[in-house]
Formats: structure tokens, C-alpha cells, sequence
């Protein structure tokens, strides 16, 4: 049996463009030339005639955490942390129908490519950084998964029980985590891809999963890419030289690793119907799952 969703999707590009075109009417933006940069846990839109980003949260189950973007983004910015910078034109997030939207200020990206000292290095400041003046989300990873599986345009009832028995195994040993670092703000998402070169510096986006938890969290991503993703071997020695922290050799880095590959296996189950082109990675990424498989490369989505 498949659930979920409507037959032509509720995040297609032509319905996206529509939310992005009311958004742009509405705020006086031009959207003439606009760009669909990425179409996964979220729509993100290039506008180059005004030089703003627009992102579209792309889960009705998830549109709470564009209210937590908007905070940590303004106490980063308030700390001289290299991030993105919201527009404060006007009120966010922004309410299109059902949909959820943030607007940022463009990063010209013409700085040299980022790599594991890069991200060392932003994660060092952030995570020195003193507490926010404002309740941050425990960190709770699973939990996303479990409202992306809610959330999902499509899903046999046998994969739903594997994800399921998945998530009940994986908080039973989350559970009994001991961690090696301080606890704290965490990014929550602290990948190469979430770095963007500028002439400036690297500036980090994305503050979708950014929460109270553990540091090692941070860290257990870069290793993750090299294994899945082909990423070079060196970001991530160059990421536990700058930081100062092996996670790979500690103890509760297999577990991580296992969440941290569910959650990169059912970000696009809001999507399904509405992207078919990234069902052939999510099934091959299910089945290596159910396999134990851990060596086997992915690819990204796209």
C-alpha cells in the first residue's frame, strides 16, 4: 500500500514557482530571472536582480524550525559570526498559504573553495559561543525523521516499518550516549556544502537543525561525506586538526554515523511524488540500510 500525498505532488517546481511569484508580489521583489538552486528539505531560490536567496520549507511537518532559523540567524549575527544575514526589510518568517519562507541577502561566491579547516573553524566559533537569550530545541534528530515519514508523499508500509524498527533501535542507543565534549549549541547540519566561499571568508547557512546538544554531532558529518559521498580524506583530517577532536575514534561515533545516514536517506520523503528523480537513490539508499551496508557510495540528491 502507498500513502501520503497527492498525485501530482504538493512541492512540485511549477507549485514553488507559484509560492515564490505571490511572495515576490507581495514584498516587491523582482523575480524575473529567479533559479531553483536546491529542491530538498527545502526550495531554495536565487533572485540575482535583487541579490537575495529565498528559501520554502519543504515539509508541512517541519515549517516550526523557520521560526528557530530566524532567531539563531539574528544571535549569530549578533555575535560577528560569518553566516548568512536575513533580510529585515521586513517581518519573518513569512507566511505564503500553507508554505513558510525566509529571505536572505545573496553571498557572492567568489572566494576560494572551503574546506575541513574551514568548517573547523566556524564550528570553534560557534560552538564558543555564550548561550542565546532564547530556548533552543533540544537536540533531538530523530525526531525529524519521524515527521518526514508522516510527512511523506509516498512510502510502502513495508519500508515504513523498517524506518520505524529503525528509529526504536537507534533512540534506545542514543539513549545511552556518553559523550566526550562539553554539550551546546550545535549547527546541527555542519557539512561542506552548508560553507559558502566568499571574497570575505566562508560564511555558514542553514540553521534548520541548529539546537542544544551534543558537539560531537558537528563533527560526525565531514566523516560521514568522505565514507558515502566520496568526499577527500583529507577535509576530514584537516577538520579534527583545526577543531581538535578525533570523532571518529570515539566510542559513540558508529551511532551517530547511523543517524546522521537516516536522516540523509529520508530528507526527501515530503518530496517523493512531487521529485520521482531522487526515488532511485532513496530506494538504494534503503536497501543498503537494511543490508548493513556501510560501505557502498551514494549519491548525492539532487
Amino acid at each position: 500500500m502507498i500513502t501520503g500525498g497527492l498525485l501530482d505532488g504538493r512541492f512540485t517546481p511549477d507549485a514553488l514557482t507559484g509560492v515564490l511569484e505571490r511572495l515576490c508580489a507581495r514584498l516587491g521583489l523582482d523575480g524575473r530571472g529567479a533559479r531553483l538552486v536546491k529542491f530538498t528539505s527545502n526550495a531554495v531560490f536565487d533572485l540575482p536582480a535583487d541579490r537575495v536567496v529565498v528559501r520554502i520549507v519543504g515539509s508541512m511537518t517541519l515549517r516550526h524550525r523557520a521560526h528557530n532559523v530566524v532567531r539563531v540567524a539574528r544571535w549569530l549575527a549578533a555575535h560577528d559570526v560569518p553566516a548568512v544575514r536575513l533580510v529585515e526589510d521586513f517581518p519573518q518568517p513569512l507566511a505564503v498559504g500553507e508554505h513558510l519562507a525566509t529571505v536572505w541577502h545573496a553571498v557572492p561566491s567568489d572566494g576560494r573553495p572551503v574546506d575541513g579547516r574551514d568548517l573547523g573553524r566556524v564550528l570553534r566559533q560557534v560552538h564558543a559561543l555564550p548561550a542565546p537569550d532564547f530556548d533552543l530545541p533540544r537536540w533531538s534528530p530523530l525526531d525529524d525523521v519521524r515527521r518526514r515519514i508522516a510527512d511523506a508523499e509516498e512510502l510502502s508500509d513495508p519500508d515504513r516499518r523498517f524506518l520505524e524498527d529503525r528509529i526504536e533501535d537507534l533512540e534506545d542507543r542514543l539513549a545511552g550516549l556518553r559523550t566526550a565534549l562539553p554539550q551546546g549549541v550545535v549547527h546541527g547540519d555542519a557539512h561542506l556544502g552548508n560553507l559558502i566561499p566568499s571574497p570575505s571568508g566562508p560564511v555558514i547557512c542553514d540553521f534548520d537543525s541548529t539546537s542544544a546538544g551534543p558537539r560531537e554531532w558537528d563533527l560526525s558529518t565531514l566523516p560521514v561525506g568522505v565514507a558515502r559521498f566520496g568526499h577527500p580524506a583529507r577535509w576530514y583530517r584537516q577538520l579534527a586538526r583545526e577543531y581538535g577532536f578525533d570523532v571518529v575514534g570515539w566510542a559513540g561515533f558508529p551511532v551517530l554515523r547511523e543517524v546522521r545516514e537516516l536522516k540523509l536517506t529520508t530528507s526527501v520523503l515530503p518530496i517523493i511524488r512531487s521529485h520521482p528523480d531522487v526515488g532511485a537513490e532513496l530506494h538504494r539508499r534503503l536497501n543498503a540500510l537494511r543490508a548493513g551496508d556501510t560501505t557502498t557510495p551514494w549519491t548525492p540528491y539532487r
